[in-house]
Formats: C-alpha cells, structure tokens, sequence
C-alpha cells in the first residue's frame, strides 16, 4: 500500500491514544495517531515519526502518524495498513481464487474469505509492531477479540474449512515472531491450540519506506 503525501516530525507526547502533539518544522502539531494500541516502546519523546497528509483540509487533526523509526529500523504503525498488505499477499498466494473481505461466519467476522477451488479458507490478520531483539511479538496488549477469533477458526476447521491467521509483521528483517505470553498468556494458548485444531500460522515481514507498505518474506513462527 502507498501514502499519497508525507512528511517527518519529531514526537514530543501522546495525551491520549487517539492523539499525538508532533514537532513539525519547529512548531507543534496535534496529529492522529492511526493505532489505538500502546506502542510505547515506539513513541518515545525525541523519535523521528512519518506523517500522512490528512485530505480533508477542515479536519482538526491535519495530520496522521503513521510510522516511527526505532533506532534505524522504520516500523509502520499504521493498524489499517496490514489488512490492505493482506489483500496483496493473499491474492499472490491464491492467484487464481475469490476473494472477499470482511465476511461474517457464526457470530465472528473474519478479515478474509477464500474461495479456492475446492477449498473455502477463512484467514484473519494480524499487525505486529512490537519488536525485542530482532523478534516480533503479538499482541502488544491484551486482545480478547483475538483469543475469540482463535477460537472460531478452530472451529471453522472442525466445520470442514481451512482456516490461518496472518501476522503482518509491519517492519523489515525481524527473525521469528512469538506469541507474547507475557503481556496476553490466553492468546498465546489459543493460537497454540488453533495450530494444534489445523488453524495455519502464516508470518511476513514488510518493506517498509516512508510513504508504503508492501509484503516481503515470510517470517518463522515460534510458537
């Protein structure tokens, strides 16, 4: 995915999670911040962040953040981006399929359905942005959501559907991704126990520049 019109700015604080105040050219700019999780290992006071130019010119927020540089490393952090890189992915991996978004299944909606001959996949995505020593880690804060969307994939399996969850790892060269038992053990255990039902786990990195996004390799997953 690409970004039409970008620019650097220098974090200084994030009131709340929807906001940021940015350091633009000297003076400071409240901006949208377009991940309502934590990330904070990423926005730390003094680091360089790209912005997005806001269409809307009326629009309060004329900004919003969507990647930080840790260290040299530049981490989208963009939680709308992994699913448009997913789109791209999964229409790489299945060429020749139908391919629908945002399709509901029981009471759970899932980000992908796969209609591959005589295959039907059920595939929901993940974005990590949490990286310590060159691993990614999901999630970077409790998500129940994802335990239940777990769940349901097994179930879909034991339904006679293919299922996977995705992690679009939203930075370049990380080697493996884990789940983060630390911060959400019930996530960890359901993904083990999805991959155990025949739930797939699929993990790629991006290469990420300034104004895009874009799949790259695939990533090992520990679990």
């Amino acid at each position: 995915m690409t970004y039409k019109t970008v620019r650097t700015g220098i974090f200084r604080s994030r009131p709340n999670r929807f906001i940021a105040i940015v350091n633009i050219d000297g003076t400071d700019t409240v901006c949208h911040v377009k991940n309502t999780g934590r990330c904070k290992e990423l926005l730390t006071p003094g680091c360089t962040v790209i912005l997005e130019q806001a269409n809307n010119p009326n629009r309060k927020t004329p900004y919003d953040l969507i990647a930080v540089y840790k260290g040299d490393r530049l981490i989208n952090m963009d939680s709308q981006a992994p699913n448009a890189v997913a789109a791209d992915f999964l229409s790489a991996r299945f060429p020749d399929a139908t391919i629908r978004r945002e399709v509901t299944y029981g009471d759970s909606r899932f980000d992908f359905h796969i209609h591959n001959g005589d295959e039907e996949w059920f595939v929901e995505v993940k974005g990590c942005t949490l990286e310590i020593n060159n691993v990614g880690y999901f999630p970077d804060a409790p998500t129940e959501r994802g335990v239940k969307h777990l769940r349901h994939l097994s179930r879909a399996v034991s339904e006679g559907f293919h299922a996977a969850v995705l992690f679009i790892i939203q930075m370049k060269g990380v080697a493996a991704i884990r789940p983060n038992d630390t911060t959400h053990p019930a996530f960890g255990d359901a993904l083990r126990q999805a991959a155990a039902a025949g739930v797939e786990v699929w993990a790629v990195d991006c290469t990420v520049t300034p104004d895009s996004l874009t799949h790259r390799n695939p990533v090992p997953v520990q679990l």
